[in-house]
């Protein structure tokens, strides 16, 4: 707060917007007022962007941004729904300077303003930090040594859940069916463990993502979810997502554990999950090569009423190794969020006691990718 804020000279109360700009972020922060006008910038904003503020105002902040932009789908979402929200991975294109993928946060100032904050990943010079390339590395050399030790007992499980089968009453027969095609998915998983290499990229095809999540369901009810109350509320309307089957299981059974454990930590017997699915319109994500723009508005979100995530690893949450479990190994997230990244797609999340919520979003399938 040493006066390094640029302010627009239009009646803007300066020391408002230091505050603002600097207590709720130290990374490259930006003012956008109500019309759509850049107001204010940190220096950090500037040396992301290399210009003065007379520059960056020129005309309207939201006119400089490219048909679709995810940043505008942020910042309407933080006025809409009254709270700071974020977004990962980004899409940046302004001011003729090169592209670059940031994490972008918006939080409305109570005057139809939104201060928009950006941290930076990659492009413009910024790369992946060395503990964080460390820790993927890691990753990659422990998912190579597990997918060795995993397929002996899995062999031994399917073969017991399929005499369990043959000698089931017609009831619990589904249950050990389940219990192979598990078995059956989960090898199919180790045989792909390099799903941290950057070089692996899942096998897409159109799917029912009602279908997945019904999987999911069922084998959370059987399991993980057994007590709680399970919600969920489908658009039926969607088009099918562009995706790998056995990874996008993988992604929403991760998350809807997670929020099982959560909603159980409650202790009450009033623990809740819901899975909703809906169509957001706007939302393009950079492709998996890295060389063009895709929707991805396709949006399930997964939601527990448990205490929520703490908020010391809120902003490391799907880094290698960090939990808030106490014998957590902190894999859970790192692989989920990888995936949907190989997907194209995007991962979020909101947490407030008694309130989590994560957010994907995916491609749908384009009509070329339609079976004749």
């Amino acid at each position: 707060m040493n006066g390094n804020t640029r302010t627009h000279p239009k009646g803007i109360d300066p020391d408002a917007l230091k505050a603002a700009a600097f207590d709720l972020s130290p990374d490259p922060s930006l003012v956008v007022s109500a019309d759509g006008a850049l107001v204010a910038v940190n220096e950090a904003a500037e040396a992301l962007f290399g210009q003065g503020l007379g520059l960056l105002a020129r005309g309207r902040f939201r006119a400089a941004l490219p048909p679709g932009s995810a940043l505008v789908s942020l910042l309407n979402r933080a006025i809409d729904e009254g709270a700071r929200v974020r977004e990962r991975g980004v899409h940046i294109s302004l001011f003729g300077l090169p592209a670059f993928e940031a994490d972008g946060a918006a939080a409305p100032l109570g005057d139809g303003s939104v201060l928009l904050t950006l941290t930076v990943k990659t492009g413009l010079g910024v790369e992946r930090g060395p503990q964080e390339a460390a820790g993927l590395r890691s990753l990659v050399g422990l998912g190579r040594m597990l997918a060795h030790e995993i397929k002996n007992p899995l062999a031994g499980i399917r073969g017991a859940a399929q005499l369990l089968k043959a000698g089931a009453k017609a009831e619990d027969a589904p249950l050990a069916q389940l219990i192979v095609d598990e078995t059956d998915r989960v090898r199919r998983l180790v045989d792909r463990m390099e799903a941290f290499s950057d070089d692996a990229l899942p096998s897409l095809s159109p799917l029912n993502i009602h279908q997945i999540l019904d999987r999911v369901r069922a084998l959370a009810a059987n399991g993980v979810a057994d007590g709680l109350t399970l919600k969920e509320k489908y658009d039926p309307s969607l088009p099918p997502v562009l995706g790998d089957e056995d990874q996008l299981i993988q992604v929403f059974l991760n998350l809807v554990k997670n929020a099982a454990e959560a909603a159980h930590a409650r202790g009450d017997g009033r623990g809740e999950i819901s899975i909703h699915t809906a169509y957001r319109h706007g939302v393009r994500v950079r492709s998996a090569s890295g060389q063009s723009l895709r929707g991805a508005p396709l949006e399930v979100r997964i939601q527990d009423n448990g205490p929520g995530v703490p908020e010391h690893i809120r902003e490391s949450l799907f880094q290698p190794f960090v939990s808030s479990k106490a014998n957590g190994a902190g894999l859970g997230l790192a692989l989920v969020a990888k995936l949907v990244a190989g997907h194209g797609g995007l991962i979020d999340f909101e947490s407030e006691p008694g309130r989590t919520v994560f957010r994907v979003l995916l491609p749908i399938a384009a009509p070329e990718d339609l079976p004749a």
